[in-house]
């Protein structure tokens, strides 16, 4: 019986699809929950999710089938992927395959039938937690017998970032202005989304030193999204903290954290991060409200900005969290959420064009 133990040895247990071992395995992640109703595509392929475990608490999941344009990566490094009803998705005249299909295709370890209403109301009170997904045992606690105390090892011997970000810089040609990304994880939807106002883009591994951007004489940069801890990363904080005062930046996402640590702040770990289609933000200049897409679990602690030149200007409703910051003295800015959207609610996307017009790159 396939089923998924939490660190703190809660089994739920369920029937196993995709890419399963035949006889014995096991696979351990970070398990996080996504309250989003649609788009399970594009959150399966978000490199953001590298290394966790993924609870879609939609009930039905599946639906609409696989559609291979939608893809947000063409690697995937999600652990594994818990369902509470796997639907064919037979229906959906224009579908590709089915997200079952997907799963085998790709090596993830998925697991339907599991109460994950009970699953995320566990994590949302005990707060995101490591687990591992097990095949081959007669029951979850068996497995803890055997494994005795040891504490599951998920972390790669490298951070997750190294994993995402592209083996070399490349080019997509626009007749506009140039834009450099440094890639962090980033979605295809981030780059779509600038393709849209015509820039010509080159994309730059995380790797790339400040003095090579800065070389390709780029007319602003984009921080991505990504996965993991960005205290994590001094490096790329480093290659920021020498790019803040020299180009103009917009941070999304993990690129909004980087970019608080490289001006001096400070992040913490959200008690379960914020991973849906619903999460409202304030923009405390015009006290307007937007439903925003999100994918994070950490924040950038506001107390810690008091010295680095960034004011706050946007904030999480939920919870107060910082979502959105501007430089008072260079042209800077970053949000929490994803402006792309993609799933999501798509009224942030003017978050692209009110930066690029505010450094003169649109009209």
């Amino acid at each position: 019986m396939p089923f998924l133990v939490l660190q703190d040895r809660t089994v739920f247990e369920g029937e196993g699809f995709g890419a399963w071992p035949a006889e014995r395995g096991e696979q351990a992640g970070e398990v996080v929950f996504n309250t989003s109703m649609s788009g399970y595509q594009e959150i399966i392929t978000d490199l953001s999710y590298a290394g966790q475990i993924l609870v879609l608490t939609h009930p039905q999941i599946g639906n609409y089938g696989w559609h291979d344009e939608e893809n947000e990566a063409d690697k995937i490094l999600l652990k594994g992927l818990i369902v509470r009803e796997l639907a064919s998705g037979e229906g959906s005249l224009h579908a590709d395959g089915s997200l079952k299909e997907f799963c085998q295709e790709h090596g993830i370890w998925g697991l339907k039938g599991v109460d994950t209403r009970a699953l995320t109301r566990h994590i949302r009170q005990q707060g995101t937690i490591p687990g591992v997904l097990v095949v081959g045992e007669e029951d979850g606690l068996q497995y803890w017998k055997r494994v005795e105390n040891r504490e599951l090892n998920w972390h790669p011997h490298q951070h997750w970032v190294y994993q995402t970000t592209t083996a070399e810089s490349y080019e997509i040609p626009g007749k506009g202005p140039f834009v450099a990304v440094l890639d962090c994880g980033a979605k295809r939807n981030i780059l779509r989304s600038l393709q849209e106002y015509g820039f010509r883009i080159r994309v730059f591994s995380v790797t790339t030193p400040a003095e090579e951007i800065l070389r390709a004489r780029p007319k602003a940069l984009v921080l991505s999204n990504g996965p993991g801890d960005p205290s994590e990363l001094p490096e790329i904080v480093a290659t920021i903290r020498e790019l803040l005062p020299k180009l103009p930046i917009l941070g999304i996402c993990l690129g909004h954290q980087l970019l608080a640590l490289a001006a001096g702040g400070e992040t913490y770990k959200l008690p379960f991060g914020h991973r849906g289609g619903n999460h409202p933000v304030q923009d405390s200049r015009t006290q307007k409200a937007t439903m925003t897409a999100q994918n994070h679990g950490y924040a950038v602690r506001e107390e810690s900005l008091a010295q680095s030149g960034f004011q706050v200007i946007l904030r999480n409703l939920h919870d107060g969290t910082v979502e959105g910051m501007e430089h008072t003295t260079y042209p800077v800015f970053s949000v929490q959420y994803h402006p792309e959207s993609a799933p999501g609610p798509e009224e942030n996307h003017k978050i692209f064009e009110d930066f690029f017009h505010k450094i003169g790159l649109i009209g």
